[in-house]
């Protein structure tokens, strides 16, 4: 690991330029922020600008969904992104992620499910102050048809808030359906309606949205300047194209993008997460390599894996202390995962295979 590690110098070079990467127009922040007003702040952790909102966010931050999380808590009756959040053992596994993340200096959890919601704002409890909760109470958002009007959707906000015993969130991001441009404009306004609301209320300090639909997602940020955050793929063969692109448009306009799904929703691994596995190692390996792979692009403000224990965390974090650009070997062990990946991928994520030229 040694051998892939950045100097000192070339870390802190890198961190600056990527915490200056702002749309065009805008003027550079200074190169180095204050680090008294960093989240968690830790030396060894490079932070980027989420775009206008200003906040400083960790390169690395927690995705919501605990896929294998049975392999830590075999008894525990939860399913990638919900089940029994109440469990014991699977409480205790959430919070000792919670507190790695907080110690490595991992500073935004990204809840998308009303289990996501509740599991993470319990795990949370006594150090809001530590990471930002994003939020989303996907059920009653926009891919359910009863949920597309500002009514509607806010009505919902302010029972996930409740049921999740929260007074307010950090950022309120609304999940569209996965291909958003079936929603109409009308529909969207809507969705921007119930989020300046709630940012209104300060019951959401920042806003923005969820989808998979690259050229909807483009058409959205450059029509509705509110727009904060968005959240989509972006996995370990995305490339953004050379014009047109989706992370022009992102660039311009000065919104932060959390990529989902890096690890092609563990396709990209040969093992099962335990920690015994006789594949760990080289999927610890793919999994840093990956994360190294899309932290080249600054546009990407972080990626948002989920992570099943501490050791995870601690793997996806020491990803972000390795230099960014993959050797021949390593590239060439990445892109035969993905191969491998691609050819493993369920039907129902085979839409990441649209998001290589984006």
């Amino acid at each position: 690991m040694a051998a892939r590690e950045v100097s000192r110098r070339e870390f802190v070079r890198e961190s600056a330029l990527a915490a200056a990467a702002v749309a065009a127009g805008i003027s550079a922040r200074a190169a180095e922020p204050d680090k008294s007003r960093i989240l968690s702040y830790n030396e060894n952790m490079e932070y980027r600008r989420l775009g206008k909102t200003g906040w400083m966010v960790s390169a690395v931050c927690l995705g919501g969904h605990w896929k294998r999380v049975r392999t830590m808590v075999p008894d525990c009756n939860c399913d990638g992104w919900t089940g029994d959040v109440t469990h014991p053992g699977f409480q205790k596994n959430r919070y000792e992620v919670v507190s790695r993340c907080i110690e490595r200096g991992m500073n935004y959890i990204d809840a998308c499910s009303p289990s996501e919601v509740k599991a993470y704002a319990k795990a949370l409890e006594g150090r809001r102050d530590k990471m930002y909760l994003g939020f989303s109470w996907s059920d009653k958002e926009l891919r359910n048809a009863q949920f597309r009007t500002a009514t509607a959707l806010l009505q919902a906000f302010e029972e996930g808030l409740r049921e999740a015993k929260l007074d307010h969130v950090d950022l309120w991001r609304v999940t569209m359906d996965q291909d958003s441009h079936n929603h109409p404009r009308s529909v969207v306004e809507e969705m921007l309606q119930a989020l300046e609301t709630a940012k209104k209320q300060g019951k959401a300090r920042a806003i923005g949205l969820s989808s998979h639909d690259r050229a909807h997602i483009k058409w959205m940020v450059e029509t509705f300047p509110q727009i904060e955050v968005v959240v989509t793929p972006y996995h370990a063969r995305s490339m953004e194209l050379p014009k047109d692109s989706l992370f022009e448009a992102v660039r311009k306009q000065d919104v932060g993008v959390f990529g989902i799904k890096p690890f092609a929703s563990n396709s990209l691994f040969r093992g099962d997460s335990t920690l015994g596995s006789p594949h760990a190692e080289e999927d610890d390996r793919l999994a840093r390599e990956a994360i190294r792979y899309i932290l080249a692009n600054p546009a990407v403000t972080a990626p948002i894996p989920g992570l099943v224990n501490v050791h995870q965390v601690d793997n996806v974090a020491d990803a972000v202390r390795e230099r960014r650009r993959l050797d021949r070997a390593e590239a060439q062990e990445l892109d035969k995962a993905m191969e491998r990946a691609w050819a493993s991928l369920p039907p129902d994520y085979q839409f990441l295979k649209n998001w290589e030229r984006v």
